[in-house]
């Protein structure tokens, strides 16, 4: 049975930092190119960040890069998420996905597998 469990969000203020984690189960973690994406309430999905199945190779969003590291442990099965100087248009459900042996697509769409997501909100 395929699992995505993310956790980390919290509510914090303006400036702050929070660290997000996803645990995947069920399937070959280390095979799999993993993204963040996000929803803030109203809007549609928006990625912002992805790494390569060997975690040597990231991408990132304009709107965090600078601020959000990705990174992953494939002996623990476990992606993370750093975020730094949170500011209130970060708030938003934030998800794993997963995209089997691919491309470092940024299109939601081609992603296999997903987490059922963890909130943050960022306000004061």
């Amino acid at each position: 049975q395929v699992q995505l469990v993310e956790s980390g969000g919290d509510l914090v203020q303006p400036g702050g930092s929070l660290r997000l984690s996803c645990v995947v189960s069920g399937f070959t973690f280390s095979r799999f190119w993993m993204n963040w994406v996000r929803q803030a309430p109203g809007k549609g999905l928006e990625w912002i960040s992805n790494i390569n199945s060997g975690g040597d190779t990231t991408s990132y969003d304009d709107s965090v890069k600078g601020r959000f590291t990705i990174s992953r442990d494939n002996a623990k099965n476990t992606l993370y998420l750093q975020m730094n100087s949170l500011n209130p248009e970060d708030t938003a459900v934030y998800s794993c996905a997963g995209e089997f042996e691919g491309s470092g697509s940024s299109r939601p769409i081609d992603y296999d597998f997903w987490g059922q997501g963890t909130q943050v909100t960022v306000s004061s």
